[in-house]
């Protein structure tokens, strides 16, 4: 599941998008004698920095409970309703770790809207690394009435320089191959809808889908407890260990799956190397063993499965994490070089590429296609994660939906304003989208979550997406089969309104 941040708003139109030149709307690179004259706040300096050659701005603070912050004014009726970029070049030395992961080294969107505020930022490392140039795109919400650039250090001690900051307006990403006629990967039957399923096999459950209609499964291949399993991936002769009772489990879910005529993506969950610490990315984006055996991988997995129809897709990696500074190949190159392994062996199979980090719709602002073709484009929907996810490891519970959460309304409009990203992707490039997760823990008050996954389904079948419901018999929280009261592990009774949700969305598979 995603551990996201926060997700800003798109423009209301959602019209076919095009592509328009960034415009800057924001520069400072210190030069200037008076270049500190334009920020307010406390702390920093302009500095010669040796090994740029250029002045730069450097922050430090001596307490790690105190701050430094600078803050430049931006211009909001430039920024309202667009998609923003913030990049500069930055340099650290020995910052300590933060208490939350939002703090740290700055540089940072103060948004102030008629709903309240709002914060993107580009997250950096602590500790220390060398000039790295860093980005990140945001949508901002169309009815922003002030706007600043904050950079500095939060709630740490250390160093910090900044240079070449700029704030661009425009989509980030030019170019690529609009396909004329869009690939879904099948043509026999408009639509696949079905569940998130794995990584044991009850043969039960796979009939049970089969009696409700379901007509596909995101197969995982996932390590489990997930936590442990991050660090476990490091050992390759481990991985390879539990790889091997991984694909023999797969083998039989996959036999059944062609005996009930339910189709199954194959979801590799758990990577080799797994992944550092909380936000700090996969390791096979920095070392390469593990990326080389990321592709040992997907070439042992496709030629055990080549010519086996019953798979839809390969999904090539769940959520993938760049590092913050430091990776030696990029999800884009790592993920194109596994497909052409994969078509080496099966030239005609699917993938299923999930853009970065962690699978979210608001990735989709930054991608170009792959250069290839019979690619299917995914996204996982959590938002917003105070309503999804509340009660789950110490969240507040009692939130709503429809209604105000975080200080904003969310609704069926709202939430496919946020997932306008996906949508303008999907108009741009004729490409397929699936929804390899999306979900409400059953315990969301007053039938907020049968509201909520009623609301995102309809939006998916608008759009024609594919999609599978997180997740059929793994934890109970998510289960449609529980009912609301969290302290009981025991399935309802009778139907909850969730699960004929699913079974009524279901039992269109079998009209088709």
């Amino acid at each position: 599941m995603i551990n996201a941040l926060p997700v800003f708003l798109a423009i209301a139109c959602l019209a076919s998008p095009t592509f328009a030149e960034q415009t800057i709307v924001f520069h400072a690179d210190f030069t200037a004698p008076d270049a500190l004259k334009a920020w307010t706040g406390v702390g920093g300096q302009i500095v010669e920095e040796t090994n740029r050659g250029t002045p730069c701005l450097m922050m430090e603070n001596d307490k790690a409970d105190g701050s430094a912050m600078r803050r430049a004014r931006i211009p909001a009726d430039r920024i309202a309703g667009q998609i923003v970029t913030i990049s500069a070049m930055v340099k650290a030395d020995n910052v300590s770790e933060p208490p939350k992961h939002w703090n740290g080294i700055k540089l940072m969107l103060a948004i102030k809207t008629e709903h309240g505020d709002s914060n993107p930022q580009v997250e950096l490392p602590g500790g220390t690394f060398d000039w790295t140039p860093v980005s990140r795109s945001f949508r901002i919400s169309p009815d922003a009435t002030e706007a600043a650039l904050a950079i500095g250090l939060e709630k740490v001690s250390g160093k910090a320089w900044f240079d070449d900051i700029e704030v661009r307006v425009g989509r980030p990403v030019e170019g690529g191959r609009r396909y004329e006629t869009k690939f879904t990967g099948h043509d026999d039957v408009p639509r696949l809808r079905g569940v998130m399923y794995g990584p044991r096999l009850r043969e039960e459950d796979l009939r049970t889908l089969a009696d409700w209609g379901a007509n596909l499964i995101r197969w995982q291949l996932n390590w489990a407890p997930m936590d442990p399993a991050k660090q476990w991936a490091k050992d390759l002769a481990r991985y390879d260990e539990w790889l091997d009772g991984a694909l023999a489990e797969t083998d039989k879910a996959l036999d059944l799956c062609e005996k009930l005529g339910i189709r199954a993506v194959v979801d590799l969950h758990t990577a080799p190397g797994g992944q550092e610490a909380e936000h700090n990315g996969h390791r096979m984006f920095k070392e390469k063993r593990y990326a080389d055996k990321f592709l040992e991988v997907w070439d042992r997995i496709a030629k055990r499965y080549n010519g086996r129809p019953i798979i839809l897709g390969y999904d090539l990696v769940n959520e993938p994490i760049e590092p913050k500074v430091g990776a030696s190949v990029s999800w884009r190159d790592l993920a194109t070089q596994a497909a052409q392994v994969i078509r080496a062996v099966d030239p005609d199979k699917p993938v299923i590429y999930e853009p970065g980090p962690g699978g979210s719709y608001d990735n989709f602002d930054t991608l170009k296609p792959l250069d290839l073709d019979r690619v299917i484009y995914s996204f996982h929907m959590y938002h917003p994660q105070e309503f999804t996810h509340q009660g789950v490891k110490g969240q507040p519970m009692g939130v709503m939906y429809p209604g105000v959460i975080g200080k904003e309304m969310w609704d069926k409009g709202q939430l496919r304003r946020a997932m306008a990203p996906a949508i303008e992707f999907q108009k741009l490039y004729n490409v397929q989208i699936f929804v390899g997760e999306f979900s409400a823990v059953r315990w969301a008050p007053d039938d907020s979550a049968y509201n909520y996954l009623r609301d995102c389904i309809d939006l998916f079948e608008e759009y024609g997406w594919d999609w599978t419901y997180h997740s059929f018999r793994e934890w109970n929280g998510w289960s449609v089969e529980h009912g609301p009261d969290p302290k009981d592990p025991n399935p309802s009774p009778t139907q909850t309104t969730r699960e004929k949700l699913l079974r009524e969305w279901f039992e269109k598979n079998k009209q088709s």
